[in-house]
């Protein structure tokens, strides 16, 4: 994809890291993009693919420090998470292949005061879902354009493994309710290029509801 719109979220979602470098995981993680972008913080970070493909490639980039990055295949909706252990949790365009009741596993692994942000495809479910939606395709058709024109001036885009495509994705009516009930006082904010964030800041057993 020339524009990628994943990648185009990467600063929104680095500005919600908590304070200090800390320990991150960034879950499907791909081709590392957003493991190596963590890694550049300072953060240490932990990223997982059920891809082995994308895994092995995502080592071969290694990392730009001064963070490390230790990548391995794993499926976070059977393998263990060690619980109250990671300041950061990432999980892009991932939720569409998980059950929900993955977001409270991850929930489960965060330190108190550790943030959880997951980058959701949903399909749109009020009016002005839906009008956000329509409305951005011009602007993916110019930004698209842009990005190719510029990757063939620059002798053209890498191949790579390609992740997984599923085109059913959950309603955003299915998102908030679910993002609700499992990850109380989270935070769902609709996004332009047809991404949903969700946002939630675990504030430990203290405080039950997470609000």
């Amino acid at each position: 994809m020339p524009f990628n719109h994943n990648d185009h979220y990467h600063p929104l979602l680095l500005d919600l890291l908590p304070p200090g470098p800390g320990l991150a995981l960034d879950v499907g993680c791909g081709t590392g993009r957003f493991a190596r972008r963590l890694a550049a913080t300072g953060m240490a970070v932990e990223a997982i693919d059920v891809s082995a493909a994308m895994v092995e490639a995502a080592a071969g980039l290694g990392s730009p420090g001064p963070g490390e990055i230790v990548y391995r295949q794993a499926d976070v909706t059977t393998d263990a998470l060690p619980e109250a252990h990671y300041d950061y949790i990432s999980c892009l365009a991932s939720l569409h292949h998980l059950p929900f009741e993955t977001l409270a596993k991850l929930r489960r692994a965060l330190v108190p005061g550790g943030v959880l942000v997951v980058l959701a495809l949903a399909r749109p479910s009020t009016l002005p879902d839906w009008v956000r939606a329509i409305a951005a395709v011009p602007v993916n058709a110019l930004a698209r354009l842009v990005v190719y024109a510029g990757e063939r001036l620059n002798g053209g885009a890498e191949d790579g493994p390609k992740a997984p495509v599923v085109d059913d994705y959950p309603t955003l009516a299915e998102v908030r309710r679910e993002a609700a009930r499992l990850l109380p006082g989270s935070t769902v904010r609709v996004l332009f290029f047809w991404r949903t964030l969700i946002t939630y800041r675990e504030h430990g057993e203290g405080d039950p509801t997470g609000g």
